[in-house]
């Protein structure tokens, strides 16, 4: 039975798994015809028949042929209901819901059998809410941003870094000057911002000024986050792990409490001040004030705090906005506040950032094909403004700290780009220590030419644990950059076996040619062992079976041919020998079980790659040199094609490989974030097909909880196959929206993942799946953000024993898109 229950599942997964169901999908939106995510659809009187929208409102389900009545349903809308027909061709049915009425919503449970009036003045503003969004009419504004960081540190007197190489440096009085201030970052930015219902955005930064960095520095760009407490749902997925439920919502009265606390009168109207305060914290993350104006029914001010549970890497994060109000018709933001910081174990950072918006032109008219997947340009001469362009559009005044600071900035800015003082930074950074050659590697750098040369440490030659013996590996990295982001690296390594006495090397060439179209070339050149396997378990990696003797010369590419289609091509040519013959290290054989090499006759082999990869309305940033792209709520699609090449230069393989495959990850409303990853391959032709030319699936390591959307936690069988493999992976993070409705479990930081996987083998008939779910948790790590898993796996499958293995995982959060891995 329980093998039943998992082939069900695996038929599932797989593309066209019922011939005779038909598809039904479409779109739900609101009553402004925006995407409403993880609406419920369902078939009347058969509530098994049911799916969910995705967060852009888009939802598919299969039903057999017949009359069905749908019901869609949204929290705070009302539900409505569509008659479908099934028959011969797949249907498209889109559906727009409307928010409850008002005196439906007081109808609800939460309320109380004392009036509450609070809710019912915000109730008045909702009501209207459309009609006072300035983001419900297309506009032009003047953005100023100023933003500061203020940085201390746990022993206030720590000592600096001296220069003790007895070089007489003619700058150390400036040098001296700027570590008294080195505490502290500052950036302004003037943008012109476009917007047009219902989220289309595009800036012009015509001016960016930083002092110090800008690392740790939020909303120095509008089109990351906006702070749009008019809408349901606001989206920072470069701050907060969920979409939030805005206060001033139909969705918000179900998700907040609302608490009149003050009435006062300020120039002739009457105020009230609101405590928004969270129902459940795994929903609604918001809590502070809202003041209203009596009788207007507008905002006048908002201050608000998100809860620390979902932030990535702050510890809190403070928001106050500021509105002036057109008569009674617009509330217009005028003044954005936010106050936010992160403290680590030896240092603590607490940064603010103030916005000012001015010159709105409202109802603005815009080109169809103004509005695009390039959100915003900076210009270089935006990094270049003199300081009376900066007298003339800054808008917030500096503090006495801000003035103190950017004077003593200034007034050391052009000795910093003297050649005199470059060169004196670089011979302290160059100085020869103990530890640099004993343990970290010894560093050159020319700061004026931008070129760096790192030659390997005494720890880093040794390579104790090898196939075929202990090795030194000497080695030497280069890095040349240029001002237009052009870039050059380069790694070279010569290695000695010492039970083998062998000698080995390789040298690979890297050169970014075009930073905006991120092309790339390619060059390498070796003769060292490879791996067949490179992807397996941890267990199979260094079974000598999975190693062989390659010299191979290698050239490729990458470029973006238009926006999100990328092309790679690589080609290899090379030498290849079976590593029979070679001394091994045995003594651990006893312990750790190994294999005997592989034995077959040396040959030669060509091969040719290309990788074609596709992001739909893929949206960026345009930098003077470079693009930075922000993501897409579309799949990656990719398809790649190898060829092995007969006869050149005495090539004997021969055959074509073709892979297709999908991947995403997004956002299921405050739900959580789902990541999904669907491919196929099969070799199209084999007539000689080498060993090392095979692929493989990613087997499970023993304890490690590999990357579930490459590799299966349940499979320990490796499938060398020629004919039509597929594979579907899934995993679930609900960022603590279920853990945190169990009383006391929000302080604990522990949230839920849910995931699996299906593989289909044509060749062997091989079918496996699995389930896991598993526990997570995110700390500190240094100044970086590691996330701690553990998980439970199910694996079954009509080839093995259903199976319960436990396994572990860490992961750390890539500060530049703020993302895990999985």
């Amino acid at each position: 039975m329980k093998k039943i229950i998992f082939q069900l599942l695996f038929s599932c997964l797989l593309i066209n798994h019922v011939q005779s169901q038909l598809l039904v999908s479409g779109n739900v939106t609101d009553e402004k015809k925006l995407s409403i995510p993880y609406a419920t659809i369902y078939a009347k009187n058969n509530a098994d028949l049911r799916t969910i929208t995705d967060i852009n409102g888009y939802y598919e389900m299969r039903l057999f042929p017949g009359e069905y009545f749908l019901i869609f349903s949204a929290e705070g809308y009302e539900d409505r209901e569509s008659y479908v027909m099934i028959s011969e061709k797949p249907i498209q049915r889109n559906i727009q819901l409307f928010p409850q009425k008002i005196n439906e919503i007081q109808e609800i449970k939460v309320t109380t059998k004392k009036s509450n009036p609070g809710r019912d003045i915000l109730l008045k503003v909702i009501e209207k809410r459309e009609k006072i969004s300035p983001w419900s009419i297309p506009h032009k504004v003047d953005v100023y941003i100023k933003a500061s960081e203020q940085v201390t540190y746990k022993d206030k007197n720590k000592e600096k870094s001296k220069d003790v190489s007895g070089i007489d440096d003619p700058f150390e009085l400036e040098k001296k000057k700027l570590d008294s201030i080195d505490n502290r970052n500052f950036v302004e930015v003037q943008i012109n911002r476009s917007f047009a219902p219902p989220n289309n955005v595009k800036e012009e930064r015509t001016g960016y000024n930083k002092r110090g960095n800008d690392r740790n520095l939020y909303y120095l760009s509008t089109v990351k986050s906006n702070f749009n407490f008019f809408q349901n749902l606001i989206h920072m997925d470069d701050l907060h792990q969920t979409p939030i439920t805005s206060p001033i919502s139909v969705p918000g009265i179900l998700s907040y409490r609302y608490r009149l606390e003050a009435k006062y009168e300020e120039n002739g109207q009457t105020i009230s001040r609101i405590k928004i305060i969270p129902r459940n914290s795994s929903t609604s993350t918001l809590e502070g004030y809202i003041w209203v104006i009596d009788s207007l029914w507008m905002i006048q001010k908002i201050e608000l705090s998100l809860n620390k549970g979902n932030l990535l890497v702050f510890d809190y994060f403070k928001i106050k906005q500021t509105y002036t109000n057109q008569g009674d018709s617009l509330c217009v933001l005028s003044q954005q506040d936010l106050d936010y910081g992160v403290k680590f174990k030896d240092q603590s950072s607490k940064c603010y950032t103030k916005a000012n918006f001015s010159s709105y032109q409202f109802n603005s008219s815009f080109t169809k094909k103004y509005f695009g997947n390039e959100l915003a340009v900076t210009t270089q001469e935006a990094y270049e403004k003199d300081s009376s362009f900066w007298n003339a559009s800054r808008k917030i005044e500096f503090t006495p700290e801000e003035k103190a600071f950017v004077l003593a900035k200034d007034s050391i800015r052009d000795a910093h780009n003297r050649t005199e003082y470059l060169d004196s930074v670089d011979r302290v950074f160059n100085k020869l220590t103990f530890w640099k050659v004993v343990w970290f590697g010894i560093d050159h750098r020319n700061r004026a030419k931008k070129t760096q040369w790192t030659i390997s440490s005494l720890a880093g030659v040794s390579r104790p644990l090898y196939i075929a013996g202990p090795r030194i590996a000497p080695s030497f990295f280069y890095f040349k950059k240029w001002k237009d982001e052009r870039a050059l690296d380069s790694y070279t390594e010569l290695s000695m076996g010492f039970l083998n006495a062998d000698l080995k090397g390789k040298t690979w060439w890297r050169y970014r040619f075009d930073p905006f179209h991120f092309g790339t070339v390619n060059f390498s050149l070796e003769n060292d062992f490879d791996v067949i396997r490179p992807y397996d378990a941890i267990t199979q990696i260094y079974q000598r079976d999975n190693f062989i003797e390659k010299t191979a010369l290698k050239v490729g590419g990458i470029y973006e041919l238009f926006n999100g289609f990328y092309t790679e091509l690589q080609t290899e040519f090379s030498n290849r020998r079976s590593i029979n013959g070679y001394k091994f290290f045995t003594e651990l054989d006893n312990t750790f079980p190994n294999k005997e090499p592989l034995v077959f006759n040396p040959y030669n082999a060509f091969l040719a790659e290309l990788t074609l990869s596709y992001t739909p309305k893929q949206k960026y940033l345009r930098e003077p040199y470079r693009k930075v792209l922000l993501g897409s709520k579309f799949p990656t699609f990719y398809a790649k094609y190898e060829r092995g090449i007969p006869y050149f230069l005495g090539s004997v393989i021969d055959h074509e490989y073709a892979r297709i495959g999908m991947i995403q990850t997004l956002k299921i409303g405050t739900l959580g974030t789902t990541s999904y990853h669907l491919t196929a391959s099969k070799f199209l032709s084999s007539r000689n097909l080498q060993w090392a030319d095979f692929k493989f699936q990613r087997r499970s390591d023993p304890i490690w909880f590999s990357n579930p959307l490459y590799s299966f936690q349940g499979l320990d069988t490796l499938l060398p196959s020629k004919d039509l493999f597929a594979e579907f992976h899934f995993i679930h993070h609900d960022n603590g929206a279920l853990m945190n409705k169990i009383p006391f479990m929000k302080k604990t930081g522990i949230s839920i993942a849910i995931g699996g996987g299906a593989m289909f083998v044509k060749e062997f008939q091989w079918q496996h799946y699995e389930l896991f779910g598993g526990l997570e948790r995110n700390f500190k790590f240094s100044k970086r953000r590691l996330r701690i898993g553990l998980y439970a796996t199910i694996a079954d499958g009509n080839k093995i024993d259903p199976s319960i293995s436990y396994k572990f995982s860490f992961a750390i959060l890539d500060d530049r898109d703020m993302k895990w891995n999985f």
